[in-house]
């Protein structure tokens, strides 16, 4: 009896529902025309403005500047929670798991608030501080989660061997541990990454005056800027969050 299509065809359905309009946005950066109505040839134009856009330059240094190091503190906290939470099985640790796990599953809007609520109600102005201090929040849980799923099939027969043989704990943490979880922490590195880079609803909530982040800028654009300069700026967005994914895919998947 010949199988049904209908089941490949509705995929198809669904995956150009979900991707013609990214592949529309993408075409319409390189349309020369101010509007993306009409096609009047391929261009540039809208890249090199984009150099000279002041209010842009500053949401991205910003964001770069929100982003690592936003993620070099939660590679730090997310593999010691890691680490603590595989090594330990405690009832401390389950419920360090809870608080782990919480933001992954917390909307973002939800978050957003509740962080906003909190930092008004403990006076701290609210700036760059403090969308490092919420990009941390939530980033430390991707990492940790990365950073366990390496430590399943890790065998610590390795580490009693090296510490047998006369290595001290910083010893084998730098030389053994470390380099064979290296793979899973760069991965959970560069997710951590790639989501505080693309923040915009936590962001907005905990953001002050002169904090702009560029998801947020582009959202003021929206309103009141220029469609082809956000066509591009979004294609660049893609390109690069699409590659820090692929990347942190490939590192996942390398064995320990």
């Amino acid at each position: 009896m010949k199988k049904s299509r209908l089941p490949f065809y509705t995929t198809l359905l669904v995956l150009a529902f979900f991707y013609l309009p990214i592949a529309v946005l993408i075409l319409n950066s390189f349309n020369a025309s101010r509007f993306s109505s009409a096609w009047e040839g391929f261009s540039l134009v809208w890249y090199r403005k984009l150099v000279t856009q002041r209010e842009i330059l500053h949401a991205l240094t910003n964001t770069l500047v929100i982003a690592f190091t936003a993620t070099a503190a939660s590679v730090v906290l997310g593999t010691t929670a890691a680490f603590a939470l595989h090594r330990f099985g405690t009832r401390l640790q389950r419920l360090h798991y809870v608080l782990i796990y919480t933001p992954l599953v917390v909307p973002e809007i939800l978050m957003g608030m509740s962080l906003l609520l909190f930092f008004v109600a403990i006076g701290v102005k609210l700036g760059l501080f403090t969308i490092f201090l919420a990009h941390v929040t939530f980033c430390i849980s991707y990492v940790a989660m990365v950073v366990l799923a390496r430590l399943q099939d890790f065998d610590f027969s390795i580490v009693e061997a090296a510490q047998d043989l006369g290595a001290g704990w910083w010893v084998t943490l730098w030389r053994v541990l470390l380099p064979l979880l290296a793979p899973g922490i760069a991965a959970g590195a560069l997710l951590a990454f790639t989501l505080s880079i693309d923040d915009f609803v936590i962001s907005f909530f905990v953001a002050g005056p002169g904090s702009t982040t560029l998801p947020i800028r582009i959202y003021s654009m929206i309103k009141h800027g220029s469609p082809p300069l956000i066509n591009a700026l979004s294609t660049i967005l893609l390109v690069l969050t699409f590659a820090l994914v692929w990347v942190s895919q490939r590192l996942v998947k390398e064995k320990p």
